[in-house]
Formats: C-alpha cells, structure tokens, sequence
C-alpha cells in the first residue's frame, strides 16, 4: 500500500465535516483541504466585483479569473484572493446566504474541481504535507474530487443536531432564537446545493458516520478508526 494516505469526507451543512476533517488531518499529518471554502471565495470575488450572481456566464469568466491560494495546514489553514486574505470575510451571513448560486453553477464547479484536484494531486506528491497526503471536505469530494480516495466517508447528523451546531457557531448558543435565525441558512442551502450533488446518500464503497449523538472528539476518533481499519494508518499527533 502506498505511503500517501487521501480521505475523502462529504457531509451536509452542520454535520461537522470542517471540524472532523482538521482533526483526522491533524492527528495523522496530513494536509487539510476545505473546498467549502473556494465555493465561498468565489462568491467573496463576484460580490466584490458587483456582479449579479444569477449571470452565469459572468459569474464564469470572473471565477476563472481568481487568483485563489489555499493554506493547507490544519492548525490554520488560510484563504487568500488576490494576496488578500478572506479566511473571515468569507463567513460571514452575506456570503453564507449566496454561495449556493456559485455552487450551482455548474461552469464554476468544474473549474473549482479541476483545482480541488491539483491540490489533491500535489499533495500526493509533496505540498503541505511532503507527501503524506489529504484530507479533502465537501459535497461531491467521495463521488467527484476524489473518488479513488483510500478512505471515503459520508458525514451526517439529524436536521435538528446540524441547525443547532450552526448555530452555536455563527450566534454562539442553540437559543430558540439563534435557532431560528439559522435554520434556512442550513437546510435552504442543503436544498439548492443538492439540485446539483448528491451528499446526504453515501454511493456505493462510501462508509456513513452519523454524528448525531457523538461530540467532536468521538466523531474524530470514529473517523481515525475506520481509517485504521481500512488502511492501517495509525493518528501520530494531537486531534485538536
């Protein structure tokens, strides 16, 4: 078996792919790759440039055209556009509330694909990780980006549980509120995104792990287990 290692994660909003993803990256010395985060910086681009993000072949060319640089550490990974760092700005509501008209333009996926794929590739043979390999978080990175990846997984939790850790997030508590204000960016955007990808089923060969009742570091170390189990690949470092 070859000494590189790429573990493929796929998941619905709010089901911990990001945070799961790091930590398996973290604890096995792998790189970390969130392609979450290219849908979202072209989204940052187009909204910069004042495009309308319902011109698709505008909203094409202009993607084309970014200068995207992803850090690939998962102690602090980073997202730069044009030497600008957008690693905060590329979170905030705005942008969580439009990125599904980038993610569904299908022009833009394949070219975001073909880039998730050279990283992949240069992790492969040195990178971030000199080799070792990545840990790739999306929607289609088990069926699309990475299909041939050792390890494939389909993370998920119940609607409730994913809103709730949303929310936690973006407003700092599950209050009925915080709920509420964060429910349609959730599950509306699951629903735009899956006209275009499949990530709530596992396909064939994709291995489901629900989190639903298991906090991160569990989620964690049920990943690392079925990576041991399927590779025989052992954590050597700290998951946090």
């Amino acid at each position: 078996m070859s000494d590189v290692l790429v573990i493929a994660i796929d998941g619905p909003s709010g089901s911990g792919k990001s945070s799961v993803a790091r930590g398996v990256a973290r604890a096995l010395g792998l790189a970390y790759l969130d392609t979450g985060a290219m849908y979202r910086a072209a989204t940052w681009w187009c909204r910069d440039r004042g495009l309308d993000l319902d011109d698709g072949p505008a909203v094409t060319r202009a993607v084309a055209q970014m200068d995207l640089v992803l850090g690939l550490d998962p102690t602090a990974p980073t997202v730069r556009v044009s030497g600008v760092d957008v690693g905060e700005a590329i979170r905030r509501p705005e942008i969580s509330a439009a990125v599904s008209k980038i993610a569904t333009n299908l022009d833009v996926r394949a070219d975001l694909v073909a880039r998730q794929q050279a990283l992949v590739d240069a992790e492969r043979r040195g990178g971030f990780s000199t080799g070792r390999g990545v840990v790739a978080e999306g929607r289609d990175i088990t069926t699309v980006v990475a299909p041939e990846a050792d390890v494939r997984l389909l993370l998920t939790a119940s609607a409730a549980t994913r809103v709730a850790r949303r929310a936690k997030e973006v407003h700092g508590d599950d209050s009925t509120e915080a709920m509420a204000a964060t429910h349609d960016q959730v599950l509306r955007r699951d629903s735009d995104d899956s006209t275009v990808v499949e990530f709530h089923q596992a396909a064939p060969g994709v291995v489901t792990v629900d989190s639903t009742d298991l906090d991160l570091p569990q989620t964690i170390g049920a990943v690392l287990d079925l990576v041991t189990q399927g590779t025989g690949r052992r954590a050597t470092g700290p998951q946090a």
